[in-house]
């Protein structure tokens, strides 16, 4: 599995009563468990959080995915806890650190358990209302669709750049790992672009 998938995740398919619940449902404990845990910000808490979000991973039976973020996450993380560590006490770093972990699986396992469309046209629902201050819902909707389909790819061209890089011993070499990966973004921009185009999206509304 790449970083990308690691860390944002796809969809899987299964038959659990987490699949099976409501998108509303779902999206409103992502909100409830990630702000109780950052309000709270304590050990005991960051602990209880993590082992109710476990628990959801292992109803899903997606238990084997639960640590995947960490394995792209982990440099980040400890710098993170390093510097709490320094500055205000063990206890702050393994709080710190264990919420930010915490909050990433549990919004995880929210785009693991709900297909894609489904979850767009959620978003798309939730910012309806929004039409009466001149909002395109559907607009908007797409703006994120081709994020959630653009992020994926990039990350994945950074990934291959950067191992045709380490194999040719330029893995120090910022040149050779930035123009690639730009040159790739400008080169998937257009045909993203040409894309819409040919369909009509996008076009100026008279």
């Amino acid at each position: 599995m790449r970083n990308r998938d690691a860390l944002l995740g796809a969809y899987l398919p299964g038959r659990s009563a987490v699949h099976r619940a409501p998108l509303a449902l779902k999206a409103a404990a992502v909100v409830v468990v990630s702000v109780l845990t950052l309000v709270l910000a304590s050990l005991p808490a960051t602990a209880v959080t993590a082992l109710l979000v476990s628990a959801a991973y292992a109803a899903a039976g997606l238990l084997r995915e639960v640590l995947r973020p960490l394995a792209v996450m982990w440099p980040v993380l400890l710098l993170i806890a390093v510097f709490q560590l320094w500055s205000a006490g063990t206890e702050a770093a393994l709080v710190t650190a264990g919420n930010i972990l915490v909050c990433v699986s549990v919004a995880r396992l929210l785009i693991l358990t709900v297909p894609v469309p489904e979850l767009l046209d959620g978003v798309v629902s939730l910012v309806r209302p929004l039409k009466v201050v001149g909002a395109d819902p559907e607009r908007f909707g797409l703006a994120l669709a081709l994020m959630v389909r653009s992020l994926p790819y990039l990350l994945g061209s950074a990934a291959d750049v950067r191992d045709s890089a380490k194999a040719r011993g330029l893995e120090r070499s910022l040149r050779a790992q930035a123009v690639p990966v730009v040159i790739r973004a400008v080169a998937y921009a257009q045909q993203t672009g040409e894309a819409l185009a040919a369909r009509g999206i996008g076009e100026a509304q008279e």
